[in-house]
């Protein structure tokens, strides 16, 4: 009785290891939860265009708009986890954990991390002809001198542009008066148009108008001053934190999801990561090319996670 059992139980751990083995024998869809023409919609695109011929399989992009990215996030985490449904996502994810009270699901226990791709800036912006301060710290010291009169524009509640300058006026001790906008258009014509006193925009969108010398950097949001503006101090140099505000972006699927399969494509997006075409593309995005081992991509969610948290619960912020 002992000989069937262990047999019965040596051929169930094969069976398993074939049908994993056997991983992908179906098309793989990777979930964007907001509209075409993103930055992670471009994330996805590249993938689906190169996996492939790799996998062997077609990788499918299903744009899944809504509610900050919940809606398609959520669908993610309640899908079964065999590999086939994936999540390409930004570091909004974890911040919608303290944003939204009533989630029907956790944005960090209900994934398995798989890689991340790449790396987004945010600029901290004026428009030089109407907001006169010529730093970081001149704007601070205008933002004191007037509580709740000077604004900023984000492109909505709870996006990193909003988290970001949350920080920072909890590390400067500020008050600006929020100006939520839907979407990113809006808010820049109205800084460019001088309605706005600030805003932290990503670097590919503020680059053209500082060139112009329609908008003025008063700080990267990076970790390191940018080549492309060396001049332009970060967040710490500033004096104002020192922590960065750089966006992450990366794949994830629901958890549970077998250890090989996660394996297997964290080794195939970090190959399609090294292309030059693919680090050209992201380029147009504003973000840099970056994969990491699955330990290494939860344990930054993880530490995201607790640091917008933090922010959100001392900004009283919600988007419920």
């Amino acid at each position: 009785m002992r000989f069937l059992a262990r047999t019965f139980a040596t051929l169930l751990v094969a069976a398993s290891a074939a049908a994993a083995h056997a991983w992908p024998d179906q098309p793989v869809t990777l979930v964007v939860p907001y509209t075409p023409g993103t930055g992670i919609d471009l994330i996805a695109r590249q993938l689906s265009a190169r996996l492939p011929a790799v996998l062997g399989q077609p990788v499918i992009v299903e744009n899944l708009a809504g509610a900050s990215g919940n809606i398609g996030s959520e669908k993610v985490a309640r899908a079964k986890p065999d590999g086939y449904t994936l999540l390409v996502q930004v570091n909004t994810l974890v911040m919608n954990k303290g944003l939204y009270k009533s989630l029907a699901y956790d944005p960090v226990a209900d994934f398995t991390p798989v890689s991340q791709t790449s790396w987004g800036t945010l600029l901290l912006v004026t428009n030089p002809s109407t907001q006169k301060a010529g730093s970081l710290a001149q704007l601070v010291a205008t933002a004191k001198a007037n509580p709740g009169k000077l604004t900023y524009v984000t492109p909505g509640v709870g996006t990193p542009h909003h988290l970001s300058m949350a920080l920072l006026m909890q590390g400067s001790g500020t008050d600006l008066l929020h100006v939520p906008y839907k979407g990113t258009a809006g808010a820049v014509t109205d800084l460019l148009g001088g309605r706005i006193d600030a805003m932290f925009l990503p670097v590919h969108v503020a680059l053209q108008h500082i060139q112009a010398g329609k908008l003025k950097a008063l700080a990267t949001g990076s970790g390191h001053r940018l080549p492309q503006l060396p001049d332009v101090p970060t967040l710490a140099e500033a004096g104002v934190t020192a922590d960065n505000v750089d966006m992450w972006y990366g794949v994830l699927a629901p958890k549970g999801t077998p250890a090989n399969v996660v394996a297997r494509l964290n080794t195939e997006i970090a190959a399609v990561l090294k292309s030059p075409e693919v680090a050209k593309s992201f380029e147009s995005q504003g973000m840099v090319p970056a994969s990491s081992t699955p330990a290494a991509f939860g344990a930054l969610i993880q530490k995201d996670a607790q640091r917008w948290a933090t922010v959100v619960k001392k900004g009283n912020i919600t988007a419920d």
